[in-house]
């Protein structure tokens, strides 16, 4: 079992290796393309590989969706999550747009309380503020007036990031996974299309080879991550999706020569505490209602557990590739 586990281990820091060279594609291509563009280009690229595993099942009769509204509003948020990432990484480095976007299963937890009815306890509620406090240290206005609002648009995208999440608990009630994915991934690339068509700029015959890279690297990254959470149970491989900052670190070291800020570490090292903290007291209540007597009723702390699995769902990449 031992074994198995840290197998599991090592297959999600590949993950997180692929996705966060991917997103090193992004900064790279919004660079040189507008913002909704590359979101529009991001969408694309992922469909057929989104597509192509249920035409080879033939399983199309899973893309039938039941909650249009829900669709919709999913693919809308999809599309401010990317807009936020892929503007917050065109003006941070790597790291510091990580370190903000962390904070997005911080914000799943605080807003399934209004959103869903769902309750957390004290200790949960004090690591989310904790955490959130070291997002406000980071967007501490002492940078350029272009790297406040990458700050910003990565705090947007986290948010956004957070209610497609809860989006998604909603959703899978009545749609299978693959028409959740599908129909978020295609209808956000129609919409960022759309916007982005006014002022579309023609792809560089060097560039397509950049945009090949986006939807293999997600295909395999996405197959990394299934594999790990089929081989271990999330509590012991979703830590490991904190080593996204130090892959940040590396790529933005190795490719741009830049390093985050002694404060864009300490804030971020918050950030990874507080989510660390909710992945682990989620495990420990686990533990504890498992352990509890098939007779006995479902008491407070165990409807608070309930809720703080959110917490557990969301801290992993969603069904489909992350941002």
């Amino acid at each position: 079992m031992r074994e198995g586990r840290l197998r599991a281990i090592a297959t999600m820091i590949a993950a997180v290796a692929l996705f966060s060279l991917m997103d090193g594609i992004l900064k790279l291509l919004a660079a040189r393309y507008p913002t909704m563009q590359v979101a529009a280009l991001r969408g694309a690229t992922s469909l057929p590989f989104t597509l192509l595993p249920v035409l080879l099942q033939g399983r199309l009769q899973d893309l039938r969706p039941r909650r249009w509204p829900m669709h919709l509003l999913r693919a809308l948020l999809y599309v401010v999550v990317l807009v936020g990432f892929i503007y917050a990484v065109r003006e941070l480095s790597l790291a510091n747009a990580y370190s903000v976007f962390l904070s997005a299963p911080l914000l799943v937890a605080a807003l399934s309380v209004p959103l869903l009815g769902e309750r957390i306890d004290w200790r949960n509620w004090i690591a989310v503020l904790v955490g959130l406090a070291g997002v406000l240290t980071m967007l501490r206005p002492t940078t350029s007036g272009l790297s406040a609002l990458g700050a910003l648009a990565a705090l947007m995208g986290a948010t956004a990031y957070a209610l497609s999440a809860i989006a998604v608990r909603v959703l899978t009630r009545s749609d299978t996974t693959v028409s959740v994915v599908f129909w978020t991934v295609g209808l956000m690339t129609v919409f960022a299309s759309a916007i982005a068509a006014p002022g579309w700029v023609p792809i560089e015959h060097d560039d397509w080879k950049w945009l090949a890279g986006l939807g293999v690297l997600a295909a395999l990254g996405q197959f990394l991550l299934t594999e790990a959470f089929r081989s271990a149970p999330p509590s012991v491989v979703t830590p490991f999706e904190y080593t996204a900052l130090l892959w940040g670190v590396a790529i933005d070291r190795a490719v741009w020569h830049v390093l985050p800020s002694a404060r864009v570490c300490f804030g971020g090292g918050i950030v990874i505490a507080s989510g660390l903290y909710l992945i682990w007291h989620q495990r420990r209540l686990s533990a504890l209602e498992s352990a509890r007597e098939p007779w006995q009723p479902v008491t407070e702390k165990g409807r608070m557990l309930r809720a703080s699995s959110t917490v557990a769902v969301v801290a992993r990449k969603q069904e489909e590739d992350p941002p």
